[in-house]
């Protein structure tokens, strides 16, 4: 019995070093790999789900808004524990955004604290005590 709520992948190694691809069935494939030859690290794609997840909020509040975006993108840093499990304690993003006038500056910070606040469903799934930041750049 499938689910709206229940999300399902399979990851496979690929037979060399410690690279996998993997995916939804039937969809598209991405990389995985501790080297980063062969695609981001688990890490890695733990800051791009954060920032993915942020930027489709953003986009989608700002276009019920009637914001015009021209571009949107994000730069994610992530600061890592010295020692096992050596996980993040940090997250930093910068949200760049383009198109929208100073008028809008409002909604736009907005958002922003909406995604952060409510519906960035990587973020809440996230230990809470990472200190986590994020900041808005025009252009």
């Amino acid at each position: 019995m499938s689910s709206p709520d229940l999300r399902r992948v399979r990851l496979d190694w690929t037979g060399e070093g410690l690279a996998f691809r993997g995916g939804k069935a039937g969809g598209p494939v991405v990389g995985v790999d501790s080297a980063g030859a062969e695609g981001p690290s688990p890490m890695e794609l733990l800051l791009l789900s954060v920032a993915g997840c942020m930027a489709i909020d953003i986009l989608m509040i700002l276009e019920k808004s009637r914001v015009p975006v021209d571009s949107l993108w994000f730069d994610a840093e992530g600061r890592r524990a010295a020692s096992a499990p050596k996980r993040y304690t940090a997250i930093t993003l910068v949200c760049h955004v383009e198109g929208p006038s100073d008028d809008d500056e409002a909604r736009v910070q907005r958002a922003v604290e909406l995604s952060r606040d409510k519906y960035c469903s990587v973020l809440h799934s996230l230990d809470p005590q990472i200190d986590f930041d994020i900041r808005v750049e025009r252009g």
